[in-house]
């Protein structure tokens, strides 16, 4: 005879830990904005995950995807899309989408998304999964450091991983005086950082948000120099 347990299906279980992972990790501390609240809710964080880690899905921590790869942690995702201050009908570029969640949320928040990936693996569980969650989303694919030209200029550019510092593409395709990158710096012996970064005519105007643990992307990270 199968006991209570037993009886309620992984869909439920997965419902149970998603409406948990939001009022437990993400409303404590400060996310507010009622958009990105009900995507996470909504959204299944499980189909964005290769199968042998499903059961982490709604864990407070980054979730390893392959290719030294991470889905970004649930709290440290939803505070970077609320420093955004996220616009309906904003044209986002998604930097590193991995296996397509963040671009999947930004586009259940109203805004036009690009996802730009290089891992043919990530790709396919993101084509998948963005087919059936957010089929309006444009998944492309090609170096991360080079952005995605074509659709430039950018509202909204999110890096989903740490870097060193801001590649020069992303910064010269987001949208002058009102265009933003979120993501997070870490720089040589620092603690990493979430920030929130605006492009001026003066330049980029990097914000410190926080302090977190964020994994960072492993092609972005600068090129060892040979010394003699």
């Amino acid at each position: 005879m199968a006991t209570p347990a037993e009886d309620i299906a992984p869909a439920d279980n997965f419902a149970g830990a998603r409406k948990c992972m939001v009022d437990s990790q993400v409303r404590p501390n400060r996310v507010t904005d009622p958009r990105v609240l009900s995507a996470m809710r909504r959204l299944p964080r499980e189909r964005f995950l290769p199968a042998s880690v499903t059961a982490l899905a709604y864990a407070d921590q980054d979730v390893p995807l392959g290719d030294g790869r991470f889905l970004m942690e649930p709290m440290v995702f939803a505070r970077l899309l609320q420093a955004a201050t996220l616009r309906d009908n904003e044209r986002v570029l998604v930097v590193g989408a991995g296996t397509g969640y963040g671009a999947a949320v930004l586009a259940a928040c109203g805004c036009r998304v690009t996802a730009l990936e290089e891992s043919a693996p990530l790709l396919a569980i993101a084509a998948a999964a963005l087919s059936v969650e957010a089929p309006g989303v444009t998944l492309v694919a090609g170096p991360l450091a080079a952005g995605w030209p074509a659709l430039a200029p950018y509202d909204l550019i999110l890096i989903e991983g740490a870097v060193p510092s801001i590649p020069a593409a992303l910064i010269a395709q987001t949208q002058q005086e009102t265009g933003r990158i979120v993501g997070a710096i870490h720089a040589e012996g620092r603690i990493t950082q979430a920030v929130v970064a605006e492009a001026t005519a003066a330049g980029l105007g990097i914000s410190p948000l926080f302090d977190c643990a964020t994994p960072p992307i492993p092609s972005l990270r600068p090129t060892p120099a040979f010394v003699f």
